[in-house]
């Protein structure tokens, strides 16, 4: 057992477990065995569920000692895989969604918005023959946006999405409108005044920072939007789509990105959520939407897709949790990690994933090699028995062996994350290109200080002992390497 894994294996805040992404032979051979319920398709259909600034410590099935229940995160854990060392590639939103997408890092430079025509995921499967659906929060940017009222250019539709439902970016950035396909449903004729404002004696807002709680900007919303209806409509839309695609009954697979907004602010539990949890309003919010996620599940197992769908959870940052918060509610949203949403620490871009696929992806097992969002893209190829094209996806790796328990040893050479500054990571070594956190943890920086940080993520996972200075040849070599994506 090498030393990370002694140490998850001793910390409480991560579930027991003793495999490299397999099992035992018997367990492979009972998985292996299991037939489909479904023939109509010969591929999978894929369904990817993006949360919204959930931690690394937020789920029971990585954190037993969690004040919030997720029952419906878990058992995709337990139907299959959890990874204990997967990466977002930004710790922000949309670098994050953007690298996801593209199979791209978002460090390559630009706004990362994705123009009309770029190779994505779902226009990569849109070309064979997938039926493609996104339903939630793009923040990816439109080609035209003209004012926010009619026909809009780009988007999800404009980057190989049959169909999309949702809205343009967080749930706390205005305008507050609606979009179906390419068109803008209302547009946003109203105004609102800031959420905490709006919601005052609604919603308990005791002990949170400005940006936490029910908190949304003010500014521009159309007549049909309210911010707390948000969630369960956008469950709804995810399951229209399976049913519309039931009832077609289309020999295709279908590929459904369904990204919640939330836990990101507002935290807007509904009156059934509010006080359930352990963690306050963020909790009660997460719970709920754990909950929606469990709705979709049980949509996909009525329609008879669950046996032959690739299911993974998992999030775009960590979350916006500060020390005094997991003093409070005795709760760490990050587990033993350092940091939160937004900075270049562990805790800003380690993610929760879980991924199940009946059959296919060993039970109950556990992943501990190094993985990235971007890796989707190439994974997703490999799962249909398709080549990338040249030039796209090229900071995607082939995670299927992982998956499917074939695989012990890594598959990434080196994964790079993007917060104010640039930090690599290569091995048990992590390279942060800068002082600080590079986000919103606040880091008192001694006088003195070296100009960067490294890190051994085997001996310090929570990334206390800086040991920039003990190893100069080991920090160049990494600095020469996140030098070659400064483009």
């Amino acid at each position: 057992m090498s030393k990370l894994s002694r140490r998850e294996f001793l910390t409480k805040a991560l579930m027991a477990g003793s495999g490299l992404c397999w099992l035992s032979v018997s367990l492979r051979a009972e998985t292996k065995s299991r037939k489909t319920t479904d023939n109509t398709v010969k591929k999978p259909h894929v369904l990817f569920i993006m949360l919204d600034d959930m931690g690394y410590g937020d789920a029971g099935c990585y954190n037993p000692e969690s004040k919030i229940p997720t029952p419906s995160i878990d058992r995709i854990a337990k139907e299959g895989m959890r990874f204990t060392d997967a990466h977002a590639p930004g710790a922000l939103c949309v670098p994050s969604r953007y690298g996801f997408l593209t199979g791209r890092y978002p460090s390559r430079g630009g706004r990362c918005q994705i123009k009309s025509g770029t190779e994505t995921i779902a226009s990569f499967l849109k070309r064979h023959s997938y039926k493609t659906g996104m339903v939630g929060k793009w923040h990816n940017g439109f080609d035209n946006i003209d004012g926010w009222k009619g026909k809009l250019e780009g988007g999800p539709c404009g980057c190989g999405f049959d169909y999309f439902f949702g809205i343009p970016h967080s749930l706390d950035i205005q305008p507050y409108l609606y979009i179906e396909n390419n068109h803008v449903v209302q547009p946003p004729t109203e105004t609102t005044v800031r959420g905490k404002e709006a919601t005052a004696g609604i919603y308990d807002s005791k002990g949170w920072n400005k940006i936490q709680g029910a908190f949304w900007r003010s500014g521009q919303i159309a007549p049909d939007f309210k911010h707390s209806e948000v969630l369960g409509k956008f469950t709804k839309k995810a399951i229209s789509f399976l049913h519309d695609h039931r009832n077609t009954q289309s020999k295709k697979p279908f590929f459904l990105y369904l990204a919640y907004a939330g836990p990101h602010t507002p935290w807007l539990p509904s009156d059934k959520f509010k006080g359930k949890s352990g963690a306050g309003l963020y909790g009660d919010f997460l719970m709920e939407i754990d909950h929606e996620i469990g709705r979709v599940i049980e949509a996909l197992e009525r329609d008879g897709f669950k046996d032959n769908t690739l299911i993974m959870v998992s999030s775009d940052n960590g979350p916006v949790w500060y020390p005094s918060n997991t003093t409070e509610y005795e709760h760490s949203s990050v587990g033993p990690l350092r940091g939160m949403k937004a900075d270049a620490f562990e805790g800003g871009h380690r993610m929760p994933f879980v991924a199940s696929w009946p059959g296919k992806i060993p039970e109950g097992s556990i992943c501990r090699e190094t993985i990235c969002l971007t890796d989707i893209m190439r994974t997703l190829a490999s799962v249909i028995g398709e080549e990338l094209p040249e030039g796209v996806g090229i900071d995607s790796y082939d995670i299927l062996p992982l998956l499917l328990g074939e695989k012990k040893g890594p598959v990434r050479d080196m994964t790079i994350h993007k917060s104010r500054f640039l930090a690599i990571r290569k091995g048990e070594y992590k390279f942060l290109d800068g002082k600080g956190s590079g986000g919103f943890s606040k880091v008192k920086v001694a006088p003195g200080a070296p100009p960067g940080q490294l890190y051994d993520l085997e001996k310090d996972l929570g990334e206390t002992n800086n040991i920039y200075r003990q190893h100069p040849e080991m920090v160049e070599k990494l600095k020469a390497l996140l030098n070659e994506y400064k483009n």
